[in-house]
């Protein structure tokens, strides 16, 4: 991934931001270690982003659209209250697996729930609001996801979408690739959408800051528990 913000910047506002917890760093070194693309793992500016955001809402309730190795799962159930939840989806049983093994290392991990299966899926299979919902999957279906998650953000909630710049690579037309195209039509879709103020962030390459208006809801009232 290339860096769209100067070295010497990222550094000095990753060292000004919240820190990363040590389970949280023990995955992105095992990620950098032994995964193909450990450019995936969000790291420690835009964990300590996902925190605070999720401590701005009070998030009670987290849904993650993208699990990889587990780092952005726990940095957000680390800002959850003891009774709070986090559903992550993804389909890859084997990033995964690591995921689940450092959760088991962390007080917090218990409040994180593995759909292993087509995120889509999952969603519409889903009762109540979520307080946060990030969204760092597959790009092809990035729409899908915001208008989904636009079914199950509570009123005072936020979307998060990541790889919003995708490498600077946005700005080329026409695009030269389907993942390119899809984040270029998911920034108009969001740019667009009526419901919803929104601001794209500079952060890393590109988070989609979206607040919805007061939207009504087509799935019932919020639970506190999710089956296992």
């Amino acid at each position: 991934m290339k860096s769209l913000v100067l070295p010497d910047i990222e550094a000095y506002a990753e060292a000004h931001s919240m820190p990363e917890s040590d389970v949280c760093r023990k995955i992105r070194e095992e990620t950098n270690r032994t995964m193909d693309c450990p450019q995936m793992v969000v790291g420690p500016l835009e964990g300590a982003f996902l925190k605070v955001m999720a401590l701005s809402v009070g998030a009670k309730r987290v849904l993650e659209i993208g699990t990889f190795t587990g780092y952005s799962a726990l940095s957000m159930a680390e800002c959850l209250p003891e009774d709070g939840m986090l559903i992550t989806c993804d389909i890859d049983p084997e990033s995964t697996a690591m995921a689940k093994r450092y959760w088991a290392q962390s007080p917090h991990g218990t409040k994180i729930h593995l759909r292993l299966a087509p995120a889509l899926e999952t969603m519409a299979t889903l009762t109540g609001t979520f307080d946060l919902i990030f969204i760092d999957a597959d790009k092809a279906n990035y729409v899908n996801y915001f208008r989904q998650a636009l079914e199950l953000i509570s009123d005072h909630g936020v979307i998060l979408i990541d790889n919003v710049l995708w490498n600077g690579d946005v700005l080329t037309h026409p695009a030269p690739d389907t993942n390119t195209a899809a984040i270029q039509e998911l920034n108009r879709v969001v740019h667009a959408e009526p419901r919803v103020s929104a601001v794209l962030l500079t952060i890393r390459d590109g988070i989609f800051l979206v607040k919805p208006q007061s939207l009504p809801k087509g799935n019932g009232q919020a639970q506190q528990q999710v089956q296992q």
